[in-house]
């Protein structure tokens, strides 16, 4: 009996021991994957002030108050208010509260709208509200309409993110350059729109990427878009089914109910930049002493005349310009004007006034180079430096009885660079570092291999089209030959004196084996008859062109891969893809996307049908090749479906 009180308090620290174990074990299991069920409720607003639908309310704090404590995400991006506030409002959460405070003044017999989106959820697992919009009257009815649609970037049918879409009663064609919109919304990631609190009427619809935040179109950098029809808001009863759930995975019942539908909700708008117009020079530089650039903001009809102030420009410049003349390099043909550290000169061109009329402006510019004669002639004596000591080392291995070669400094050559082809539609290339002054095509040389013996082939050489420094070789290439093309020593020969070194490359052109064709039966657009195809890659860059002919088009000598495609309603006939003009009520040039991805493999011939009106335009671009990706919402009862789903496969 002496030893009972030990035992006793044995027993005692052992049942101690092991309610802390289990108090451990359960605290360690809380934030386990078999835990309680996670909360997947979001927040529900239980009052408000003023009260949702209020009328004859002038209040501009706005309090909303809610049954669990919130979060509000990116106020900024997602919270929209209609009418547009000039004065950035102040949106705030605290606690279980949402506080707005308006700063514009109130408008009269007016329908306010603050949606919110997703942006308010609740604090702990981040349940969004989903589109939850707040409305209230100034007077007294609540306008309760709603316009919905889709904004996609007209080149290629990206869902434009962010803009704002607005409504105008004024329907003149002046409203949307000189007041702020009057109803607006801001699409999602999916280029969705909904404009809630809209009065029966009829309106104009915009997009904008408003960068001065005016609500206005105010400037051409600005990303709009416009329809060209009027939008009369409607509505029509309409029926949808609600699922009632008895746990995660079990569904109780599907009711039917009974709903308003708001329309139209399926607006298309298309928005584009318009091409710069204003004209001026945008900067100009001398990166080298024997070229330099100008470059100015628009593209130009003529180039800009130039003047030399401290030197003679009457055939003293090799001129390369774009396409368009807004990018024009100067090359300068004379060494002393290489050698000359500033060049003075006055340039002609034409300016856009502030009445934005072209008027004629010449400016005086000073071309400094930034790498001077002296940078470039300390770069060649660290080049001899290099020689010398190699040379050094050569010479003490000759008196170790080593026979020496290469003793003479590296002559310096003109290097083209040749693209290297192995496909029987493409064409040879040559591109200079600088423009070329004597070409001896007799120096050219293109071989096919018959048999084991090299015979001469025909071909065209031809400076490319916009080029000053990039020729093309064309040839009627076999498959499965082999060709080889040489050029011999001093073939060309650049304005600075270099010229080629001789030179050799082989090619061999693929099997028709190795290809395949597609080709597009296309129907239900009324397209130009100058449209075209572009096939793309997974990038959604073009890598094949051909016109579409009668509503036919074939790509024939395909390597074998996945490509996508698309449409261009070339109006114009100009080869690319043109913009809009609002001014003249101008529409972008149409595109059009074929709705999947398709696979070429060798040896098929695949035709391929295409449908323009089978899909709305929203819907026609490959999820694949879209940058814009839809935001991934959070479904409900995922996380205790895949809980509840894991304890039924461990029984």
């Amino acid at each position: 009996m002496a030893n009972q009180p030990t035992t006793d308090k044995s027993l005692l620290a052992i049942a101690i021991a092991m309610t802390m174990a289990m108090i451990v074990a359960s605290c360690a299991r809380m934030g386990s994957p078999d835990g309680g069920m996670y909360d997947e409720t979001p927040p529900v607003m239980v009052n408000s002030h003023p009260a949702i639908g209020a009328v004859n309310s002038t209040d501009k704090r706005i309090v909303l108050e809610f049954d669990e404590f919130i979060k509000l995400q990116n106020a900024s991006e997602k919270v929209v208010i209609s009418p547009p506030q000039i004065d950035v409002p102040e949106i705030k959460a605290s606690g279980k509260r949402v506080i707005v405070e308006l700063q514009d003044t109130m408008k009269q017999n007016t329908t306010y709208s603050i949606d919110f989106g997703d942006a308010i959820t609740d604090n702990n697992e981040g349940n969004p509200m989903g589109q939850f919009a707040f409305t209230f009257s100034t007077g007294s009815v609540i306008d309760s309409m709603e316009v919905g649609g889709t904004a996609l970037d007209a080149s290629n049918l990206e869902p434009v993110k962010g803009m704002l879409v607005g409504l105008y009663a004024d329907t003149s064609d002046t409203a949307f350059t000189t007041k702020p919109l009057e109803r607006i919304a801001r699409t999602d990631a999916s280029g969705r729109f909904s404009i809630k609190g809209v009065a029966p009427g009829t309106y104009r619809i915009y997009g904008l990427m408003d960068s001065d935040q005016d609500y206005r179109f105010s400037q051409k950098s600005e990303m709009v878009a416009f329809l060209d029809s009027l939008v009369v808001p409607y509505s029509e009863p309409a029926v949808r089914q609600d699922t009632f759930w008895i746990d995660s995975l079990t569904i109780d019942t599907i009711v039917d109910v009974p709903y308003t539908h708001y329309l139209p909700d399926n607006l298309v708008l298309r928005a584009f930049k318009e091409e710069m117009t204003t004209q001026y020079l945008l900067k100009n530089e001398r990166l080298t002493p024997n070229k330099f650039s100008i470059y100015f903001a628009a593209k130009a009809d003529t180039l800009p005349v130039i003047k030399g102030l401290n030197f003679d420009a009457a055939d003293a410049f090799i001129v390369e310009k774009s396409q368009h003349n807004d990018t024009i390099h100067y090359w300068l043909k004379d060494s002393a004007l290489i050698r000359l550290d500033t060049l003075e000169m006055a340039i002609d061109y034409l300016y856009t006034d502030t009445l934005g009329q072209l008027v004629p402006r010449t400016d005086t510019l000073y071309m400094a180079s930034k790498k001077t004669l002296a940078a470039i002639q300390k770069e060649k004596d660290k080049e001899m430096e290099e020689f010398q000591k190699e040379l050094k080392k050569k010479r003490r291995r000759l008196k170790e009885g080593e026979v020496l070669t290469d003793t003479l400094p590296p002559i310096k050559f003109l290097k083209p660079k040749v693209n290297n082809i192995k496909d029987v539609y493409a064409n040879l290339t040559l591109e200079f570092d600088e423009p070329v002054a004597r070409i001896d095509t007799g120096a050219i040389h293109l071989k096919q291999k018959v048999d084991t013996l090299w015979k001469d082939i025909p071909y065209r050489f031809e400076l490319m089209d916009g080029q000053t420094r990039k020729y093309r070789i064309r040839a009627e290439w076999r498959p499965e030959q082999e060709y080889e093309l040489t050029i011999d020593s001093t073939a060309f020969t650049g304005i600075y004196g270099l010229h080629t070194d001789k030179m050799k490359q082989t090619m061999k052109m693929r099997s028709l084996d190795e290809y395949g064709t597609l080709a597009f039966d296309v129907t239900g657009g009324n397209l130009s008859p100058h449209a075209y195809i572009e096939l793309l890659n997974a990038d959604d860059k073009p890598v094949r062109r051909e016109p579409l002919e009668k509503g036919h088009a074939e790509f024939f000598f395909l390597n074998p891969g996945k490509y996508y495609a698309r449409i261009i309603d070339d109006t114009n006939a100009n080869q690319q893809w043109d913009t809009g003009l609002y001014a003249d009520h101008h529409q972008p040039e149409a595109v059009y996307y074929y709705p999947q991805m398709l696979e070429v493999r060798a040896l098929w011939d695949m035709r391929q049908d295409w449908n323009l009106s089978a899909l709305p335009i929203e819907k026609q671009k490959p999820l694949e090749i879209t940058k814009q990706k839809p935001e991934e919402k959070k479904e409900k009862r995922s996380k205790n479906a895949e809980r509840e789903e894991r304890k039924r496969k461990n029984k």
